[in-house]
């Protein structure tokens, strides 16, 4: 009886630790491929795609549709304090360069409704879609929140802002993406 219980110890231990690498291992594979990581390392950065929901429900917006142009990417949430600061400084980005540049908001682990109020409070007219279990989120770089991507017309990631977006950072890195 022994020998079964020492058996039976030695393959839980076994299936802990087996449990352990692969734990170890997802987040090493998930740091490589999200794109906050990549892009902060240095590396030459491709978005990742999405196809979402818009908000105001006018179907659905997919990012790659926007290729050829320099986009930006914002991540956000109702709930989120500097959400809420920042969100007028997109719109008046969004107004100032009109269609020479793509905006896209990507509204993360939130209620539509919510979602809705925030955009009409801060006066936000430019497409939002929803991600609202942030599988998408997490190919950005997870929470917290907010971020920014600016991609240029070469589909590549040329900025990223992490936290609260200031208006200087904001036409920084579109000014680079637009001479990229």
């Amino acid at each position: 009886m022994s020998r079964f219980k020492l058996a039976g110890q030695i393959g839980s231990v076994a299936l802990v630790g087996a449990l352990l690498v692969l734990l170890v291992w997802k987040v090493v594979q998930n740091d490589r491929t999200n794109v906050a990581s990549s892009f902060t390392k240095g590396h030459v950065t491709k978005p990742a795609d999405f196809d979402l929901t818009r908000l105001n429900g006018n179907g659905k917006l997919q990012l790659s549709s926007l290729r050829g142009k320099v986009v930006v990417v914002n991540f956000w949430a109702s709930w989120c304090e500097p959400c809420k600061s920042e969100a007028p400084r997109f719109q008046q980005a969004f107004e100032r360069y009109g269609n020479r540049v793509a905006f896209v908001g990507v509204d993360t682990a939130d209620y539509s409704a919510d979602a809705g109020r925030f955009l009409d409070r801060y006066g936000v007219t430019y497409p939002n879609v929803r991600d609202p279990d942030r599988t998408v989120l997490g190919k950005y770089g997870g929470l917290p929140i907010p971020r920014t991507f600016v991609i240029s017309t070469k589909w590549r990631v040329i900025g990223y802002i992490f936290g609260e977006a200031r208006s200087e950072e904001i036409d920084s890195a579109i000014q680079e993406a637009l001479g990229a």
